[in-house]
């Protein structure tokens, strides 16, 4: 997975879903992902107009210096020290660090201000049903109206939601039932191939845009 997209959050090999078990990940590699954005976002977001991002789960922070290289300015938020600054040395190599800030903070916890983004994108979060019914309220708040939500996951896999748990492997289709259609307009919803997955790998993600009215 690690060599042909960043997935930043959850590599479904590992069981650990806590701080310091992902701070242990990071400390054991000199890369942990691919350094490429990932297909969802450059797919969903190469018609947007560039103005003020937030990454959830930012990782080593591809996603970032990719929104910031096409314009935007972008906040980039992950629980890993060692992560975020690897993140930062990339910024300043690419010459995107006024572009990019970087924010440690747990998404369980951490609060983004409201109305105040016009593309807030998570990507492999796997949260379980009950820190969905939080988190998802929270981010969706973030963003602006005419603004987009980019939620992104894993397809339900047997073997590895028997590791993970159920709830962790959310469909498409539910995320989107889960955005209130008053404030919102789903513009995607679907199961999509990944492209050039590895055998044992996840073959597909489920992708969630919508625009906020």
């Amino acid at each position: 997975m690690q060599e042909h997209q960043h997935d930043h959050q959850h590599d479904l090999a590992s069981t650990g879903h806590d701080h310091a078990s992902w701070e242990e990940r990071y400390g054991s590699a000199t890369a942990l992902w691919s350094g490429r954005v990932n297909p969802s976002l450059a797919a969903e977001a190469a018609d947007l107009t560039p103005g003020r991002a937030l990454d959830v789960g930012c990782g080593e922070g591809a996603d970032v210096l990719w929104l910031a290289g096409r314009g935007w300015q972008v906040t980039g938020l992950d629980w890993s020290e060692v992560a975020l600054a690897r993140a930062a040395e990339h910024a300043a190599a690419a010459g995107l660090s006024d572009r990019v800030e970087w924010v440690r903070g747990d998404v369980e916890t951490w609060e983004p201000p409201a109305d105040a983004y016009d593309l807030v994108t998570a990507h492999y979060l796997h949260p379980t049903a009950e820190q969905r019914s939080v988190l998802l309220p929270r981010l969706a708040a973030a963003v602006v109206p005419g603004g987009t939500l980019l939620w992104v996951g894993h397809s339900f896999d047997e073997v590895r939601a028997a590791t993970w748990g159920v709830s962790r492997f959310t469909p498409a289709a539910e995320v989107a039932a889960d955005l209130d259609p008053r404030e919102w307009e789903v513009l995607v919803a679907t199961a999509r191939p990944r492209p050039a997955a590895e055998p044992g790998h996840p073959d597909a993600d489920e992708v969630v845009r919508a625009r906020r009215r």
